[in-house]
């Protein structure tokens, strides 16, 4: 059998040299995350557990509200931006 994903919209920011700024957006949407100890990534909470965040990853808040990482190869291929 063949399944398509279900057309859904998310947010998502992306890591890059924006580390203070993901921090403070999940912070605000009730999620918790914090630096990695080499100071590069970041540490989500996921329903999976505690998930890095590489510097080029997006991070995604999901349908139910939840945060966790996607790299950005695999983001590329699956999301596209929808205009506001």
């Amino acid at each position: 059998m063949k399944y398509r994903k279900l057309p859904v919209v998310i947010e998502a920011i992306q890591l890059a040299g924006n580390r203070e700024d993901v921090l403070d957006w999940i912070g605000r949407g009730g999620g918790r995350a914090v630096p990695t100890v080499d100071g590069l990534g970041i540490a989500i909470n996921t329903l999976e557990g505690s998930m890095v965040a590489s510097p080029t990853d997006w991070i995604i808040r999901g349908v139910k509200g939840e945060y966790y990482p996607c790299r950005a190869d695999i983001f590329a291929a699956t999301y596209e931006e929808v205009p506001e």
